[in-house]
């Protein structure tokens, strides 16, 4: 049937095209029917094959012998069962043996293919049959089955539909009198638009859809601007047969309520953007990504605890509209401080919070180790209105359950525009959290969507054809043409509709580097692309493609965050449970100095080798810059081993360092230091160490990174992965009385475990703050944004002027441990502002004097941040001391102090 021109009606009308149908063509009803219908099942078979590209085929560990066909069937009717006849097939292609040299490109793509025959076809019957069911088969002379197998299809795709990557108007494009669709599509054997008249109505039109061959682009010309939209897609589902889809765009940029519409609108209308946003710009804080310093912030967590905002206006975006609330009242200090960019959690359309309906759980216990508070959150987690948002559903769209009407298509796309001039007018730039290493769902469910316009395309696939899904949820597969232009294009979109200033990747190392440096290219230097760098899974060490890795990503200018400090600063590591929450302790909170109640007797080369690592950080990470450890050897970074095996400085320049004590993800830095600090420590004490990791971060080379309500003490009452246990234990306190620590276990799907070290903690009443301590937090971190604002020597721009101009003081094997001690050379460099600068940073409960030889006869001042009148720590103004006799520097317990010299 291939080949064969058919007259496809049943839309109103006919249209001529060239197809291969096994099914008759939908009517109206359907664009109001069930989301899959299945025309023709057909049982699931694994995929060990590769279609490497459009002329050749992989079969890893598969026998030489016999002979290999390749069957195919419009109607998804092949049955191969061993020792018989493959049966119901329209036909079949004899395979030749490919005894040559793969070509050099596709030899790298499939470097993680084990050895197998490889088989050859001409491309021209690979086209032929990718729109059907199609199985590969080893077969003997008298043709019965011996093995068979389904086939990997991205490698052929992308070879001969590559120049769909050329396309610039995927989705949908407003014209004046009607509406263009474009939808890639090039396994289905027939596509069909649905449009809508509102976001719930019944379907006014069925149009068909015209395929390029092309580019597999399938395209029409319907609707009108403020309709509703899905497509009917036949195409041949590998766990399920020959199906028809009613899905919605991959390309979308609104939707109407839980996503169930699409939305035809053009950004560019005046109707879609709030009063000036043509002429908003964003603030020009950031010269060099290193002047970046970001606040990550939850949508909903920022407003939905606020009692300033309006009803209506809690947790949407239009809460950062409301200039006179707490929260922005917070905002805005912090911007005045030196605060640069908010960095938001998901805010495209996300997967996983109803849009209309959602529940609050009914929370009325209030017992500091109370097990009725999380068991509330847990009964209704998949009904409430809260979810971090890392589960993408549509990546170019708003999320609605943001919007104060989600059913409204236009709502939404003005409402986050309101919110990003909002905060652009506060002084903040913004930055998007995206997702772009997995998908929520996958395969035939109602919430997939690339997955069933192009099954089996779009994700990262194992031996066997099954999903990965090392990064939690369905793994997709940027490596492929079609999918990394989807990531490019979406950022692209971003950044022009929305003028979005950065991006943090979420699980970065999940993507090539190439991909990352097609996007960078695409949306410009001046958007500062930072994310999570980790190395695991199935593309772990560069086991597919070079990933954009920290240990790869060096020389992109791409930032990675770092765990190097992160680890020393905090104690142990990100996975930690059991008795090692509280034993592995940290830099900051008494590893070896005040040693807690579990820990032991340390030795001190531990001390001295998280002040080691936390120098890593304050230098930056630079892989070549020389510090002298802990042994008295001087060693570049990259020769200091961090985590067993890995070097400590992987970075080729500060801006590829994203340095964070806490994020998100795991317990937030109070609720460690409750886990890890003698239990006697006070609350105000307490509030001093959690400055000390501010002021690591703070002073550290690269980009610094905080979490929301850091700078107020956040605690989710030790609550480790708080993604989806509701707004209970997310909340944020902009009126600075309550950090919520004691407020009930964490949820026991992820804290159960470690209830026996919880619950005596959040008992202790002596670890809760007072209002007072929150208040000397929150402006002791204002303070240090202030200092780090006031010179660009805390943001040097090149590892060369690292190297050239911060030096270690107080190191080798006769330091002080409790004490990091660095001097900035300021002089001649832009921005500098002061000669020089000499900071330190005293982790002990007992002040500390260092005399480092070297600094006599300076004309050192406190810096004015310290002197005003206004600073949070008092003691520093009145303890800290240098001698210029001696070179001497005394500084309080558990401070940091920061010297300047005119």
């Amino acid at each position: 049937m291939a080949g064969k021109r058919l007259a496809v009606a049943g839309f109103g009308g006919a249209l001529a095209l060239w197809s291969v149908t096994a099914a008759a063509a939908p009517a109206l009803a359907d664009c109001d029917g069930a989301f899959a219908t299945t025309l023709h099942a057909a049982p699931s078979v694994e995929a060990h094959a590769y279609w490497l590209n459009g002329q050749l085929i992989k079969w890893p560990a598969a026998s030489a012998d016999g002979v290999f066909k390749l069957y195919y069937s419009a109607s998804a009717a092949l049955r191969a069962a061993p020792g018989q006849r493959v049966a119901g097939a329209d036909g079949a292609i004899t395979l030749s043996r490919f005894d040559g040299a793969l070509p050099a490109a596709v030899a790298q793509r499939f470097r993680h293919v084990g050895a197998g025959p490889v088989l050859a076809l001409a491309p021209a019957d690979a086209a032929r049959v990718m729109t059907q069911q199609v199985l590969l088969v080893r077969e003997s002379a008298d043709g019965a089955v011996q093995d068979a197998t389904a086939l990997q299809i991205a490698g052929a795709l992308d070879d001969i539909y590559a120049g769909a990557a050329k396309a610039e108007d995927l989705g949908v494009s407003v014209g004046a009198r009607e509406a263009a669709f474009k939808l890639w599509a090039p396994t289905a054997q027939n596509v069909a638009l649905c449009t809508y008249d509102s976001g719930s109505s019944k379907a006014a039109a069925i149009t068909p859809m015209k395929r390029d061959d092309a580019t597999g682009i399938w395209s029409a010309h319907a609707g009108r601007n403020g309709q509703y939209y899905q497509y009917l897609v036949d195409v041949i589902a590998p766990s399920a047969g020959l199906v028809r889809n009613l899905v919605t765009d991959p390309y979308s940029i609104s939707l109407t309520t839980d996503s169930r519409r699409s939305y035809i609108a053009d950004l560019d209308a005046p109707r879609l953007k709030p009063a000036g946003w043509d002429k908003s710009r964003a603030p020009n804080k950031v010269a060099a990504q290193t002047d970046m310093t970001v606040y990550e912030l939850h949508v909903r967590d920022f407003s939905i605890n606020d009692s300033t905002v309006s009803a209506a206006n809690r947790g949407k975006y239009t809460a950062f509209t409301e200039t006179r609330s707490n929260g922005m009242k917070h905002l805005a200090a912090l911007s005045k401080a030196g605060l640069t960019d908010i960095h938001l959690l998901p805010v495209y359309d996300i997967g996983s919070v109803p849009e209309q309906g959602c529940v609050t759980p009914d929370i009325a216990n209030t017992a500091p180790d109370g097990e009725q508070q999380q068991a509330a959150v847990e009964k209704v987690k998949f009904q409430d209105c809260y979810n971090w948002g890392y589960d993408p559903y549509h990546y170019n769209a708003p999320e609605g359950s943001y919007s104060t009407d989600p059913a409204d298509g236009a709502k939404r796309i003005i409402e986050f525009r309101q919110m990003v001039q909002a905060l652009h007018k506060a002084g903040l730039r913004v930055g998007m959290d995206v997702v772009y290493n997995h998908t929520y769902i996958a395969g035939q469910n109602e919430k997939s969507v690339l997955d069933r316009v192009v099954p089996g395309y779009y994700h990262r696939l194992n031996a066997r054809g099954g999903i990965e899904r090392s990064t939690c949820c369905d793994n997709t597969a940027t490596e492929n043409l079609m999918m990394g232009k989807l990531m490019v294009d979406s950022a692209a979109l971003w950044v022009r509709h929305y003028k979005i200033d950065s991006f943090r990747f979420d699980l970065m190392g999940h993507q090539p580097r190439a991909a990352m440096e097609q996007l960078q290219a695409r949306v410009g230097k001046q958007i500062n692309l930072i994310g999570e760098g980790w190395n695991f899974g199935e593309v772990a060490d560069g086991a597919r493609f070079v990933q954009a890795s920290q240990l790869s990503l060096n020389g992109s200018g791409i930032g990675s965050f770092s765990d190097r400090a992160r680890d020393a600063v905090r104690g142990g590591g990100a996975s930690d449970s059991g008795a090692q929450l509280v034993a592995q302790q940290g830099y900051i909170n008494g590893l070896v100095y005040d040693a807690n109640e579990q820990a032991g007797k340390r030795p001190a080369a531990e001390l001295l080798q998280a002040s080691d690592l936390v120098k890593v950080g304050l230098a930056g990470t630079i892989r070549s810059y020389p510090l002298t450890i802990a042994d008295g050897r001087t060693v570049a970074l990259q020769d200091i081993v961090y985590g067993g095996n890995q070097p400590a400085g992987f970075a080729s320049e500060p801006g590829e360092a994203v340095n964070y004590v806490e994020n998100h993800d795991n317990q937030t830095l109070y609720d460690i230091n409750a886990f890890k600090l003698p239990q006697a420590t006070t609350a105000h004490e307490r509030a001093q160490v959690q400055m000390l990791g501010a002021a690591i971060n703070t002073f550290s080379q690269g980009v610094a990174y905080f979490h929301a309500g850091f700078d107020i003490l956040r605690s989710k009452s030790l609550d480790r992965n708080s993604f989806e246990s509701g707004d209970w234990f997310n909340r944020l306190d902009w009126t600075y009385q309550d950090n919520y620590i004691a407020t009930g276990v964490p949820p026991a799907t992820d804290n159960g475990k470690d209830y026996a070290l919880i619950k005596p903690i959040l008992r202790n009443a002596a670890i809760k703050p007072a209002p007072a301590d929150i208040a000397y937090a929150r402006d002791a971190f204002r303070d240090l944004l202030s200092i780090r604002a006031s010179s660009t020597l805390f943001r040097l721009r090149t590892a060369e002027d690292i190297r050239q101009r911060l030096r270690f003081f107080n190191t080798g094997p006769s330091q002080v441990p409790t004490v990091i001690a660095a001097h900035l050379d300021g002089k001649g460099y832009p921005g500098a502002r002061f000669k020089s600068i000499t900071y330190l940073i005293n982790v002990d409960k007992k002040a500390q004097t260092i005399t480092v030889a070297e600094e006599k006869n300076r004309r050192y001042r406190l810096h004015p941040v310290h002197t005003s009148k206004t600073a949070a720590d008092q003691r520093v103004a009145a303890q800290a001391r240098y001698d210029h006799a001696t070179g001497s520097y005394s500084i309080p317990a558990r401070s940091a102090v920061v010297f300047v010299e005119d």
